[in-house]
């Protein structure tokens, strides 16, 4: 990314994950073990590709002369279905873990439980939160010398 500040709001996006896993679990009175953990790194990751997916849109209209409001709503508009169909697919994968029964049963549904309610929460929220994460944060390091220097030097190529 060339910047400290544009991965910053790539990684805002995770509590939004690990809030949506942690109340799944907590609606379906299931620990927080070791198998809940695992499935809380999967969400992050999702969650992390998820914002990626609008955030490197968003970066490059900005670098082809758009404003950045402008060019991080229109990210936001063309990455939607995408982001939307690969956490639907992901989802609905989770959904027979969550759901389980039988032997060993307890700790599939704990994984298929918080990934699915990360990976919801992520989703709906992400879509609308990730476009004001990184315009914040484009705004607030935008004041620095060396950030100046870089998006002159880009805006040049």
């Amino acid at each position: 990314y060339e910047s400290w500040s544009i991965p910053l709001a790539v990684l805002l996006v995770v509590p939004l994950g690990v809030l949506g896993a942690l109340l799944g679990a907590t609606l379906r009175f299931l620990p927080n073990d070791i198998y809940f953990k695992v499935g809380l790194i999967a969400t992050i990751g999702l969650s992390a590709k998820n914002a990626i997916l609008i955030i490197e849109v968003a970066k490059d209209l900005v670098a082809q002369g758009m404003g950045l409001i402008e060019a991080t709503l229109e990210a936001a508009r063309l990455r939607f279905r995408p982001i939307v169909m690969t956490s639907l697919a992901f989802a609905f994968g989770v959904v027979p873990l969550a759901l389980a029964s039988g032997t060993a049963s307890a700790s599939q549904r704990a994984i298929g439980t918080g990934v699915l309610g990360g990976i919801i929460a992520a989703t709906v929220l992400a879509v609308f939160l990730v476009p004001v994460f990184f315009v914040v944060v484009r705004r607030v390091f935008k004041g620095s010398e060396r950030q100046r220097r870089l998006d002159a030097a880009h805006e040049h190529e």
